[in-house]
């Protein structure tokens, strides 16, 4: 399997990242049902908040019937999906697109599109699976 927990003592940094973990699973279980919101990104944040703040947690999602291989292939090293590269990084751009054209100032278009051209180049770098 990936990595040991490595806890946070703070206990409000554990509290936060809990509840982004929580978030994130919860957007990412919407996601698998809803097409616009993409489920891979968001349990591996889950992932990366709980292996911070709860080892029980972590564990649990990690060894989820339904949601654990979404994370363990990335974690293990197999890679991402064909599938999810198209899905992930055309939604990307889309909302990348709708957003550079709803915000009229300079600066944030450059900080979005900046964004979306190293997670584009990130997520392409990644290994790719032949399906999940």
């Amino acid at each position: 399997m990936a990595q040991a927990p490595k806890l946070n003592r703070n206990p409000l940094i554990r509290y936060a990242l809990l509840a982004i973990g929580w978030l994130s699973v919860a957007l990412g279980v919407i996601g698998i049902f809803l097409p616009v919101l993409p489920t891979t990104p968001f349990l591996l944040l889950a992932a990366a908040c709980f292996m911070r703040s709860s080892e029980r947690f972590y564990l649990w999602l990690t060894s989820h019937p339904h949601l654990g291989p979404w994370i363990r292939d990335y974690l293990d090293g197999e890679g991402i999906p064909l599938k999810g590269k198209i899905y992930a990084i055309s939604l990307m751009w889309l909302s990348i697109g709708f957003s550079c054209y709803l915000v009229p100032l300079f600066w944030a278009r450059t900080f979005m599109l900046t964004s979306a051209v190293l997670v584009t180049l990130y997520i392409l770098r990644q290994k790719t699976r032949a399906s999940l």
